[in-house]
């Protein structure tokens, strides 16, 4: 049985991620962004196995149907969250990538694709 889902990353997510791993490189070097990249890949991974994943929050105050997963996981360090919400047919919409420190509601409502 394949329980995995699709996890589709929006135009605001995808910019997100390069701004991320672009400043990391600038500011710790490129094997610390390389490690950054490998740690929100398992996260995404992680959230492929379905929306109610561990460590997934509803976060209905941001907006309906919204959900973060913080990257930090199996022993990896992350400062970043995960906003994404449930699409149709097995499939998770990825919103944005913030950093913890965001007021996450303003850039998730700001965001023109979420």
């Amino acid at each position: 049985m394949n329980a995995d889902w699709m996890v589709r990353l929006g135009r605001r997510a995808e910019q997100d991620y390069r701004d991320i791993l672009r400043w990391t490189e600038k500011s710790f070097g490129a094997a610390q962004a390389q490690s950054y990249a490998q740690t929100i890949s398992l996260a995404v991974q992680a959230l492929a196995a379905g929306p109610d994943t561990l460590g997934s929050k509803l976060r209905e105050e941001i907006g309906p149907g919204i959900r973060t997963l913080h990257i930090a996981r199996n022993g990896r360090k992350g400062r970043h969250f995960l906003v994404y919400r449930v699409g149709g047919d097995r499939t998770i919409d990825l919103i944005r990538l913030l950093h913890e420190s965001m007021d996450l509601q303003r850039h998730v409502l700001s965001s023109n694709d979420g």
